[in-house]
């Protein structure tokens, strides 16, 4: 029976999933991958199963934030997942962080989906081993990396970053960012939180691995060639480190 969201079935989806928010995305990540079947295209989710150097993987989108993320992840639960890695960008709030990946070791969860799972004080932390095997693709691939604390939360406009109405509201965005600068967190995103609190309770392997394409409040970013060839160098990193996961794992 298919899922009711993704519409997928366990016959359709491999023990590795690759998460990524954006489904424009999914389509760049395929194009790596080899025999590819589109599973489904429903809403936010867009769904594919293939090939990446013999290792077969599924892909698929989560949309932005945390609901739509923990629907995608319990659904592939559903099908057997038992890899999980969401692969993303992130908003750097460490200068030298820009263009570089942030393979965090664990989220501060300021966002509210997980905690309808579970009490705030739950860890939201990777897994070693998978994160280990990251690390070692990044390095491989001749890139630098840093794995850190990273916070994930819900408000884009009113956390992140500024806008009209939060101006109007009085809202510092500016001040809740060096709060959290206190905290020595490297990096903020709205989806990792719920990403790995979920892949604990579930008792899979998970890991988070991003690339800073921004820092804090846009004041500096990624732009044109630089940011289709961090998007790229993402992608590589991500599936090199599920082949050198299901090597060791072998």
């Amino acid at each position: 029976m298919k899922t009711l969201y993704l519409q997928s079935e366990e016959k359709d989806v491999s023990k590795y999933v690759v998460f990524s928010g954006d489904p424009g995305r999914v389509r760049k990540i395929i194009k790596y991958m080899d025999d590819v079947q589109e599973i489904a295209v429903n809403r936010e989710y867009y769904t594919y199963t293939g090939y990446y150097k013999g290792v077969k993987i599924t892909v698929t989108s989560t949309g932005i934030g945390g609901p739509s993320a923990a629907i995608a992840l319990e659904e592939m639960y559903e099908c057997g997942m038992e890899v999980a890695v969401r692969l993303g960008t992130v908003m750097g709030l460490k200068d030298h962080l820009l263009g570089k990946f942030i393979i965090p070791t664990g989220i501060m969860r300021k966002e509210a989906t997980s905690k309808t799972y579970v009490d705030a004080s739950y860890p939201a932390v990777g897994d070693f081993e998978l994160m280990t095997c990251m690390n070692k693709s990044v390095s491989e691939n001749g890139f630098e990396y840093e794995n850190a604390i990273m916070c994930s939360m819900d408000g884009f406009y009113s956390e992140m970053r500024e806008s009209r109405l939060s101006k109007q509201m009085q809202n510092d965005v500016f001040e809740k960012i060096q709060e959290l600068k206190k905290y020595n967190i490297s990096g903020l995103d709205m989806e990792s939180g719920t990403i790995l609190t979920l892949t604990n309770l579930m008792g899979i392997k998970g890991c988070v691995v991003t690339m800073t394409t921004v820092l804090e409040n846009l004041k500096d970013y990624l732009k044109g060639e630089a940011r289709d060839k961090a998007e790229e160098d993402l992608i590589k990193v991500v599936l090199d480190g599920l082949v050198i996961y299901d090597k060791e794992a072998k």
